[in-house]
Order: structure tokens, then C-alpha cells, then sequence
């Protein structure tokens, strides 16, 4: 575990071994409420995760096509999504309250967030409205997703964030309709030809950060 700084008076943390999912719920949950009391700073996690699969508040039962691993209920919104080694996880823990009580906002804001981080390498992506999820073309020029998003906000403060697919197994999104969306496919930043670390990605996800945070206080 390592402390990447202190942006904005946010404690960041970077992971170099997979965090069990159910730790880090519980780790987050524990977190936010400390937030929203005023007991603890503002946290952004940086992380990988042992296989999993993980249902949000919208998660019906036929999207979970081959529960080859655990499978664990979150109070995100969304669906199923994947997690595992090869993709990097980041848990935003922000107090809302003090930036603009914006839920629409922080979600515009994260998004772009990764977009402009994946942009650092190179790589064209966007958000689309209708369907979750951080977007790219795949190897073969069709649309495909590489970087899933789910937030839960309590109290004000923000949970969970988003995970981008610098290498993992991709055969391991076959045991779930990924986000509910199953008329796309799934890539990484090494099926399109990019040798990404996570130290890398964290490097390049923080010189960013001052931007995503500005655009929280945005006016609309």
C-alpha cells in the first residue's frame, strides 16, 4: 500500500495486491460514514481485486449467465460487472455536500476523468448516454467497452467510481451480461496494443485529477 499524495486535501491510496471485493465494501462503507460526519478526509482508492462478480440495485438474475466466481450484492447503482486482476478499480469518496450536492454532475465528471486519462495514452474515448460505461473503438474498429462506471452517493458522499481494463482476462466478462449491454463487447488497453502498469495508469489518472475536481464546482 502506498500514499500517492495529498490533492485537495484528499487522501489517496494505491494498492499493489489485490484487495478482497468484500474488504474493500466494507472498508468504504466505513469511510463514507466517517466522511459524512466530518471524522475523515476525502479518499480516493486505487486498486485490483481478486475475480468477482458484482450485482448493483438493478441486477436482474438472467444477466448472470455463468457464476464461475463470487458473486456479491452492492448498493451501486447498475448491474453486473467484472472485476479482477489486469483492471484497475478506483473507489471516490468525495463529500458532495461541500461540492455542489450534483449527483448528474460528479457522474459527467468522472466520466471524463477517465476519458482523459485513457486519452494520455493515446486512446480515443467517450461516454454514451444511454448506455453506461466508458466507450472505445476495439482492435477490429467496432465499438467496445473498456472502463465501467457505478456510484452510490449516502449522506452526501460518494462510493464506488470506476474500473478501466488495462490487462485482464477478457474471457472472464463472459459470465455475466456486462452492465446489462449485450450487443457490445468488452476490450483493454493491451488488446489495443498498450503495455499500461497500474503504477502508470495511477501516474497519469492523478495528473488529471486537478481537472476532475475543478469540474465539480463548475456552475451548470
Amino acid at each position: 500500500m502506498n500514499a500517492l499524495g495529498n490533492t485537495s486535501g484528499i487522501e489517496w491510496r494505491q494498492e499493489s495486491a489485490p484487495v478482497p471485493y468484500r474488504a474493500a465494501l466494507a472498508e468504504q462503507e466505513a469511510r463514507n460514514t466517517a466522511i459524512a460526519e466530518g471524522r475523515a478526509r476525502e479518499f480516493i482508492w486505487l486498486l485490483e481485486h481478486p475475480p468477482v462478480y458484482t450485482a448493483g440495485t438493478s441486477a436482474p438474475a438472467a444477466e448472470l449467465l455463468d457464476a464461475r466466481f463470487e458473486v456479491v450484492e452492492t448498493g451501486r447503482g447498475g448491474r453486473y460487472t467484472y472485476h479482477g486482476p489486469g483492471q484497475r478499480v478506483g473507489y471516490v469518496l468525495l463529500d458532495l455536500s461541500q461540492r455542489g450536492r450534483d449527483v448528474r454532475r460528479f457522474v459527467h465528471a468522472l466520466e471524463q476523468w477517465v476519458i482523459a486519462t485513457l486519452g494520455s495514452f493515446g486512446v480515443e474515448a467517450w461516454a454514451v448516454p444511454e448506455r453506461i460505461g466508458i466507450w472505445t473503438r476495439d482492435a477490429g474498429g467496432a465499438e467496445a467497452k473498456i472502463g465501467a462506471i457505478g456510484v452510490r452517493v449516502r449522506r452526501w458522499v460518494t462510493m464506488h467510481g470506476f474500473a478501466v481494463n488495462l490487462d485482464p482476462d477478457l474471457s472472464h466478462f463472459g459470465g455475466i451480461v456486462p452492465c446489462g449491454i449485450a450487443e457490445y463487447g468488452v476490450t483493454s488497453l493491451a488488446r489495443l496494443g498498450l503495455a499500461v502498469g497500474p503504477e502508470e495508469w495511477d501516474g497519469a489518472l492523478l495528473a488529471h485529477a486537478e481537472a476532475f475536481l475543478a469540474a465539480l464546482s463548475e456552475a451548470e
